[in-house]
């Protein structure tokens, strides 16, 4: 099976984050790439802690460095490739055929995203797909918000939402998205054995390009005037109900 790098590992970011992958004995890290240009303190503590792990140290430009971080980013001249076992491209996690498939879609918020990958990790969805395009990438962010999980979720990825939701049904998933406005409820619909789950953005919702893929609509009710949740906290009342009917 041949797997892309970007679907094998979390790649983190700057001296703290780099150094906390290093000193975790939970984390393997499959390598560190420090700037050429990076010398001093910080650079030879990083070094010391590759080389008590036995963690292999690639120098390269600063600009490569700040290519494989991501444009733009504050990578302070190191990055570091952490293998994350459950990551998979989404067309190789379908052919064991997880049950229950949440698909991230335009939330762009890394608060968001990671909070959303511990809850739905926790509740024991077997895939979370985040798509390469249009949703926060797994960073130091991500990593943070969800209290390191996201290194060991059941992450899957592909180019985009809309391309999810078509491998999706073409397997035979029904898709399912949350709607305020939706009569049949989170609580109250028929939970069918294999299922994917569609999570939209905070202010646009579910896409345009995803839409004409969804096969269900569910809300969750609320009280006292409340017109919504948060967008992870939507998450966290899915997954959970969807752990407690598959319980039964």
């Amino acid at each position: 099976m041949d797997v892309s790098p970007k679907d094998k590992f979390v790649t983190v970011y700057g001296r703290k984050p780099v150094l906390e992958a290093l000193d975790d004995p939970r984390l393997e890290v499959d390598k560190v790439v420090l700037a050429d240009t990076a010398r001093g303190p910080a650079a030879r503590e990083i070094l010391d802690a590759a080389g008590r792990r036995g963690v292999r140290v690639q120098r390269a430009t600063a600009q490569r460095v700040k290519v494989l971080a991501g444009n733009g980013r504050h990578d302070q001249g190191v990055l570091a490739d952490v293998v994350a076992p459950r990551m998979l491209p989404l067309d190789v996690a379908l052919r064991s055929r997880p049950r229950h498939v949440l698909v991230l879609d335009g939330i762009t918020t890394p608060a968001n995203v990671g909070m959303i990958l511990r809850t739905a990790t926790a509740a024991g969805m077997e895939g979370i797909v985040v798509p390469r395009r249009g949703v926060a990438s797994i960073d130091p962010l991500v990593v943070k918000a969800s209290a390191g999980v996201a290194f060991r979720a059941p992450v899957l990825k592909c180019a985009t939402a809309a391309e999810a939701v078509e491998a999706l049904r073409a397997e035979g998933y029904p898709v399912y998205a949350l709607d305020a406005g939706a009569p049949r409820t989170v609580y109250g619909f028929d939970l069918p054995e294999r299922a994917a789950f569609v999570l939209g953005s905070e202010t646009a919702g579910v896409s345009a390009e995803v839409r004409p893929h969804v096969t269900g609509w569910l809300s969750i009710p609320m009280a006292a005037g409340v017109e919504s949740l948060n967008v992870a906290g939507a998450a966290a009342v899915l997954c959970f109900e969807v752990a407690r009917r598959s319980a039964r």
